[in-house]
């Protein structure tokens, strides 16, 4: 037995369908971005070139070259199944817009349903049998969980207050319910973000707007629900690491002995940032230039992978190949039960139809049958989500 299943790897969607190899399913609407950055290049290329070089001489620090627009920073940041059959949405995202996207014919056919620069959208869900499709919309640092149509109108919060809350996902058999995760957002008393609570798993009457929280605990974050058909909920709780942490006087030692290294390191990050954001360039010219700076900016788009791979460094009992420390569990709740785990070294999952789940460490894409069995579906790098797919028809 196997499955079909999406999954977002660089920032990018890939299909992987049984006995075939995954398949990229380009952007056409990213692919038209690229295009239009060229042609916009080349308009200017005098100003890099020739005579017209002594205009722009600044750029000569960097080789003289323009911005490559084929490192242009961008990345899918949502996937869903869509609300007709054979179809999917995605989200994607870029420096200066955000559109949602859906795709049919095994992603040949694309339509665009709506972009903007006003604010960030992510995190798409579309309801199994209503036209209604939920995500998550982010305006500063706060985000708040939406629900549009599926032609992108009608685009509505259904969440308020100073929180994040991210990774909605419908309740199955009900048109109103939604699960998603939620973290308060500290504050000083001058407005300062002074940290992020707990993330808890909340569940939501879209419609009554009555909310009702179902796991929380002040040790965790519970990431990413799902609910079955049964009423289970299923979850990953990884250990909570608090904005205020306990004095530890050797790692305070160990702190002041390394500060100096740190100062530096964190400049040269910081003008490396710098020069990449507005020159287009590194400062880091050894290996593969191209390749590492492109990396980069799609991995700047990945904010829970990334956070996934700081907090498995140097954690013991962490999977050698995988991103995440195997404290990242999957974790199931029964009606009245204790949770329990399924799963170790979790990043993202989703629930099939027939009871299976598909699940990713970050490098693999794995099947996990209800009677236990796991199999590896493919390996890739820097997955940051998978979603299972019925079959193509």
């Amino acid at each position: 037995m196997s499955a079909s299943v999406l999954y977002i790897a660089r920032g990018k969607i890939n299909l992987k369908e049984p006995n075939k190899p995954a398949r990229l399913i380009e952007s056409k609407f990213g692919q038209s971005l690229i295009d239009r950055a060229s042609r916009i290049q080349e308009r200017n290329a005098w100003k890099t070139k020739g005579s017209g070089a002594q205009f722009m001489s600044g750029r000569m620090l960097w080789g003289g070259e323009g911005h490559d627009p084929m490192e242009m920073t961008m990345a899918v940041t949502g996937i869903s199944r869509g609300t007709q059959q054979g179809a999917f949405l995605y989200s994607l995202a870029t420096d200066e817009v955000t559109g949602v996207f859906a795709l049919r014919d095994q992603g040949a056919e694309e339509q665009r349903l709506f972009h903007t620069a006003d604010f960030r959208i992510s995190q798409l869900s579309a309801h199994p049998s209503q036209d209604r499709v939920a995500c998550v919309v982010q305006h500063r640092d706060v985000c708040h969980i939406a629900t549009m149509r599926a032609d992108g109108s009608e685009l509505t919060d259904v969440t308020q207050g100073d929180s994040i809350d991210r990774a909605p996902s419908w309740v199955p058999g009900s048109t109103h319910d939604l699960v998603y995760q939620s973290s308060g957002i500290g504050r000083t008393e001058h407005g300062v973000n002074a940290g992020v609570a707990a993330a808890r798993i909340e569940k939501l009457d879209v419609d009554s707007g009555e909310i009702v929280t179902l796991l929380h605990d002040e040790a965790h974050d519970f990431l990413d629900p799902r609910m079955d058909a049964g009423g289970n909920l299923y979850c990953v709780r990884k250990p909570y690491l608090s904005p205020h942490p306990r004095f530890n006087p050797l790692r305070a030692l160990a702190d002041l002995v390394l500060f100096p290294f740190r100062l530096l390191f964190a400049f040269f990050q910081f003008m490396n940032f710098f020069t990449m954001r507005y020159a287009g360039k590194t400062l880091v010219t050894s290996g593969d230039k191209r390749q590492k700076q492109a990396d980069l900016q799609q991995m700047m788009m990945l904010g829970n992978l990334m956070q996934a791979q700081r907090e498995a460094q140097n954690v013991p009992g962490r999977d050698r190949e995988g991103l995440v420390a195997r404290s990242w569990e999957l974790v199931k709740k029964s009606a009245g039960d204790e949770l329990e785990v399924i799963e170790k070294g979790v990043l993202s999952f989703d629930l099939c139809d027939d009871g299976s789940v598909v699940f990713t460490d970050g490098s693999h894409v794995y099947l996990l049958q209800p009677g236990g069995k796991k199999e590896q579906l493919l390996k890739d790098q820097f997955i940051s989500q998978v979603i299972a797919l019925p079959s193509w028809t």
